[in-house]
């Protein structure tokens, strides 16, 4: 038990009584959750279990929770903002139990299944239009409509896999649907998330309460899908739209979780009616794909012409059965609120039963009835798009209280309810129930709504995620939470009298099952970890410049030209680099001025922030492939206190920090490979531009003194001359000598390794060009003499390096349809 309990002289379940006491006493008498009795026996367990880790501070309980969050790595992004926000977790879980979860489960798969026949019959033979069940207008009116699905049965002959509902709890007892999310259902992730950090917050729940896990229905799903798949071992993949989509994080922890490839568009290619990855060893067949991309973008040849995400004769190999798509395209039909009002009907005719779990109240404007009632009582309704997008009115295309309408909002929808009535729907005002949350350190009542998952297994039939996750307002009168600023979320539990068997997607502790292979690198993979390696050094090597410029003995106000004339050099290297531009002296003030600019130039230079800003984007996107530490340090705030020379030493021991976490922490794996090739060519190339900017025939010791600076190659110097500086040991130390990690011959000889172990993609033994390259190079430092090596020796070693680096990205990074010209490329 915490100290903190044993400081409050109680014990946890008297903290857990006072707590739930307290929270009875602020919360209505209405509210179902009062009304079932927070004597419950499992809300005393769960209370319990709470206080026994973090004793009677409610606070640090929210704390260790949102922390717990973060160490998972869970994140999440609003739309328009560029940065992450971490994953707002309650540490008070929603108890559900059993025995209640079971009839939410049952109208669940009623629902599924009924929302899979009208998808069907709507891009098949349209009996329920053709027999006016169904408006032909919430058909041809939905911009969700797909027309090229038209009469396409999708592999396996069904069209949904994996779907969410969003529930809400009335103050009397009875769940309701709010939404029902069909294209690309996003949140299972953050339940698996939420799931994970509580267990280690208070992870004797699980046994106490009996509770359901998670691990059999993401199992099933997986073995859905591979079921309607025409290879007994296919290849799935998660087509994500890239980092800047709103739960890329959750996207990337699922694929881990699941075993799924995360790719982009732009990974896939499509050749003969069949779907590939581009991968290092070439193309790579794919057999399913999860995707979480807009329907209208995924094939510019079938719907959008102007997607530049979408992977062009993706629906024309669907159509030949050769991939499977989950969600199938223009599933989303069934998502407009206006389907809403004919879900009813719709169930008792095709299935002979009425919803299990009813809809909110909507009525669809498209009819004048129902037109006239709702703009008869608009103040007791919420008006909302009836297709889900933007509406004349509507423009942001949120649905909104008619209460809160003002006049001049009032009388534009009345006017455009005249206009395009088939726009809109109304719907009953919806009260919710709560549940207990940490408020300044206190349980407080907030309402929730709930967002339950299904997945079609290998039989056929719907697997109901045990719990979801529920979505918790901020304000005690919210109506519908949604999450975003200010709200939160929670685990759902749920649990039962029965013991539940410890299933678990994890490896068992006993297997016997080996293996050694990652599997197959895809190729932005790899470019990702080449170019997070070249900005991870390029960027040492600037503020190496920057401490050598700012730190050095060298005074560039001492009168002494040859000192100054070292100066000017190492600002002609950062010059080069594009770093700032070239200040107008070279007088201290203005050297400390560029320095600044170095660090901090914007956009239009590449300074140290923009290498940096580079280096944290590719890591966001890398996230199935470096560990924690790593990323985090990618994270971390740009540094802007203190001085340009105190800011650039902070900087350059975290990137030391990232090279040692890369070398002593990634499995030596292509993967790796990749990012020390990066490495490799990027301190090769910055370290050859040292040596013609300060070993030049007539290098001063300043000169020398700074190159050895540069190339960390002081003390290794010293040791073995006892002389001063000399030209021809320092170029042969740094340029010449394969013992030394930092020099160019140890980066050529690394390189040449990692291309001699990387795939082929023949077996004719003939170099291919990339490795003639590094062999090519390998040979010119070999065979140079640091007595005769000159600038045109470095100016040489230098172009093939550049023209090694630019075969490395032709032969094993994304290059449009240049692949697909290669018969070689099409490996299985």
């Amino acid at each position: 038990m915490a100290s903190a309990v044993a400081d409050t002289g109680f014990d946890a379940a008297t903290i857990a009584a006072h707590w739930l006491t307290a929270y009875r006493a602020a919360t209505p008498a209405t509210d179902v959750l009062y009304a079932a009795g927070l004597d419950d026996p499992a809300w005393n367990a769960a209370l319990g279990e709470l206080a026994e880790r973090t004793g009677n501070d409610l606070n640090a309980a929210r704390e260790r929770a949102q922390r717990h969050a973060e160490d998972i790595g869970t994140g999440f992004r609003i739309a328009g903002e560029g940065e992450e926000r971490p994953w707002p977790l309650s540490p008070v879980p929603l108890l559900i139990a059993k025995r209640e979860w079971d009839g939410i489960v049952g109208g669940i798969v009623q629902r599924a299944n009924l929302l899979e026949s009208v998808i069907a019959d709507s891009y098949g033979p349209q009996t329920l239009v053709r027999g006016g069940s169904l408006p032909a207008t919430l058909l041809t009116g939905s911009p969700y409509f797909l027309r090229p699905m038209m009469g396409l049965t999708p592999p396996g002959g069904c069209h949904l896999h994996f779907v969410a509902f969003d529930l809400c709890r009335g103050p009397t007892g009875e769940w309701r649907v709010l939404a029902d999310h069909l294209r690309a259902p996003a949140g299972a992730g953050y339940a698996l998330e939420n799931r994970l950090a509580m267990a280690r917050m208070v992870g004797g729940l699980q046994n106490r309460l009996n509770i359901e896990r998670h691990a059999p229905f993401f199992a099933a799903f997986r073995e859905g899908i591979a079921a309607r798949c025409r290879r007994s071992d296919p290849r799935i993949a998660l087509l994500t739209p890239g980092r800047f989509n709103a739960s890329y994080a959750e996207q990337a922890h699922l694929a881990r979780y699941l075993g799924f490839l995360l790719v982009e568009g732009g990974d896939l290619a499509v050749l003969d009616d069949r779907l590939y990855l581009r991968t290092i060893a070439g193309l790579k067949r794919v057999d399913a794909l999860w995707r979480r991309v807009d329907p209208r973008l995924i094939d510019p040849l079938a719907f959008d012409s102007h997607s530049a995400i979408g992977v062009p004769g993706l629906i024309d190999a669907m159509a030949q059965g050769e991939v499977v798509i989950a969600n199938s395209p223009g599933s989303g039909l069934m998502e407009a609120p206006a389907f809403a009002a004919f879900l009813p009907r719709l169930c008792t005719r095709l299935t002979g039963e009425s919803l299990k779990l009813a809809n909110i109240a909507t009525w669809w404007c498209g009819q004048p009835r129902e037109a006239e009632e709702v703009a008869s009582d608009l103040d007791n309704m919420v008006i909302a798009p009836a297709f889900g997008v933007a509406t004349n009115v509507l423009a942001d295309g949120t649905a909104m209280l008619g209460s809160r309408m003002s006049a001049e909002m009032r009388s534009a929808l009345l006017a455009d309810f005249a206009r395009r009535p088939q726009d809109y729907v109304g719907q009953e005002v919806v009260r919710l129930s709560t549940m207990p949350v940490v408020a300044d350190g206190r349980l407080e009542a907030r309402p929730f709504t709930l967002r339950v998952f299904a997945a079609r297994g290998a039989d056929g039939g719907w697997h109901v995620l045990p719990g979801g996750f529920a979505q918790i307002g901020e304000h005690p009168d919210a109506r519908a939470a949604a999450m975003g600023e200010g709200n939160w979320s929670a685990d759902v539990v749920i649990h039962g009298d029965d013991p539940v068997a410890p299933v678990t997607l994890l490896q068992p502790s006993d297997t016997t099952q080996l293996r050694r292979n990652p599997g197959t690198l895809p190729s932005r993979a790899a470019d990702n970890l080449f170019w997070l390696g070249r900005y991870l050094e390029r960027g040492e090597a600037l503020l190496g410049i920057v401490r050598a410029l700012l730190g050095h003995s060298i005074s560039a106000d001492s009168g002494a030209a040859l000192a100054g004339d070292t100066v000017r050099r190492l600002v002609g290297l950062i010059v080069g680099a594009g770093a700032a531009p070239m200040p107008e002296s070279l007088s201290r003030s203005n050297l400390t001025r560029f320095a600044q600019a170095a660090m901090d130039s914007a956009d239009d230079w590449r300074g140290v922030r923009a290498i940096n800003r580079q280096a944290r984007a590719i890591g966001s996107v890398s996230r199935d492939r470096l560990s924690a530490d790593m990323i985090r340090l990618l994270d971390a705030p740009f540094p802007t206190r203190g001085s340009a020379l105190d800011r650039a030493g902070s900087l350059q021991r975290r990137y030391s920090a990232l090279a040692g976490l890369s070398a002593e922490h990634m499995g030596r794996t292509d993967a790796w490979r990749f990012h020390d090739l990066g490495r490799r060519v990027e301190r090769a190339v910055t370290t050859l531009a040292a040596l013609q900017a300060l070993a030049h025939p007539q290098a001063t010791s300043d000169d020398l003194s700074a190159l050895l600076d540069l190339a960390d190659s002081q003390i290794s110097y010293r040791q073995r001359y006892l002389t001063g500086m000399a030209r021809v040991p320092v170029l042969d130390l740094v340029a010449l000598d394969p013992g030394n990690p930092r020099g160019v011959a140890f980066q050529v000889a690394a390189i040449g390794a990692h291309l001699a172990a990387l795939p082929v993609l023949s077996d004719d033994g003939i170099a291919e060009p990339q490795q003639a390259l590094a062999a090519e190079l390998g040979a010119m430092v070999a065979t140079a003499q640091a007595v005769t090596l000159g600038p045109e020796g470095l100016f040489a070693m230098g172009n093939t390096l550049g023209a090694l680096s630019d075969a490395i990205g032709r032969r094993y990074f994304l290059h449009g349809s240049e692949p697909l010209r290669a018969a070689a490329f099409v490996v299985g």
